[in-house]
C-alpha cells in the first residue's frame, strides 16, 4: 500500500551558488553523498541537485515536510548497479518508521537547468 509521494524541482544554479558559501554543501548532505557527487566531476552539482530534490520530495511523501529533520540524515546514494536509494538515519528514520514505511523508491533525474525526484513511501499490505 502506498503511503505517501512526493515530487521535487530543484534549479540546478541554486546548488551552483551554495558551492560559494564555505560550509553550505556540508550542511544539506551526507559525507558520503558529497564523495561520490565529487567523483562525478563536471556533473557533481547535477547530481547534488537531484539528491537535494529527493530530500525534499521525501518530506512531501512524509507528509510532514522537512521540519525537524537533519538533510544530511537523508542520504541519498546509488547501489552498485547505479539504481538511485535513499538510506534514513536519525530522526528522518523514526518518522519513516511511525508513518508505517517499509519500503523507500526514489527517481533522480536532470536536464540542463533543472534536477527533479520523486519518492514513494509504501507501507504494508492493504486488508
Amino acid at each position: 500500500m502506498i503511503l505517501g509521494i512526493g515530487i521535487d524541482i530543484v534549479h540546478i544554479n541554486r546548488l551552483e551558488r551554495w558551492r560559494t558559501h564555505n560550509g553550505l554543501i556540508q550542511r544539506y548532505f551526507h559525507p558520503k553523498e558529497i564523495t561520490d557527487a565529487e567523483s562525478r566531476g563536471a556533473s557533481m552539482v547535477q547530481s547534488l541537485s537531484a539528491r537535494f530534490a529527493a530530500k525534499e520530495a521525501f518530506g512531501k511523501a512524509l507528509g510532514t515536510g522537512l521540519r525537524g529533520l537533519k538533510l544530511q540524515d537523508i542520504q541519498v546514494n546509488n547501489s552498485h548497479n547505479g539504481k538511485p536509494e535513499i538510506i534514513l538515519h536519525g530522526e528522518a528514520h523514526a518518522r519513516f518508521l511511525r508513518l508505517g514505511g517499509k519500503n523507500l523508491f526514489v527517481s533522480l533525474t536532470h536536464e540542463k537547468e533543472n534536477a527533479v525526484a520523486m519518492v514513494v513511501i509504501e507501507g504494508g499490505t492493504a486488508e
